[in-house]
């Protein structure tokens, strides 16, 4: 009797176990993917419309993304391929390559 309530115990420990990482794993991956798709809207975005030394506003970008000023400033910030400026306008953003060949 006691070895059945034990097999019990261990067999729901570790079903709820896999389920948590499992849940874990599949939320990380979904962060991942939204995380990587937003930032691809914003690089092409940006690129775009950041030619000839041109920067945006983080409002800009939000407003043409559809996406939150926050959530834009955190992307932006993450994204190796876009510049904040760091000149008399602070809080813009360029894609480093159109930005870079105007600040040589």
């Amino acid at each position: 009797m006691e070895s059945n309530i034990l097999e019990g115990v261990v067999i729901g420990a570790s079903g709820g176990s896999i389920a948590g990482i499992t849940v874990y794993l599949i939320q990380y991956l979904h962060q991942k993917a939204r995380d990587f798709l937003e930032m691809r809207r914003i690089n092409e975005w940006l690129k775009e419309n950041s030619t000839g030394g041109k920067w945006r506003s983080t409002r800009a970008i939000a407003s043409w993304t559809n996406l939150p000023e926050d959530r834009v400033q955190y992307l932006c910030s993450k994204d190796k391929e876009i510049k904040l400026s760091t000149g008399e306008n602070e809080g813009l953003w360029g894609h480093r390559e159109s930005v870079y060949l105007t600040d040589c």
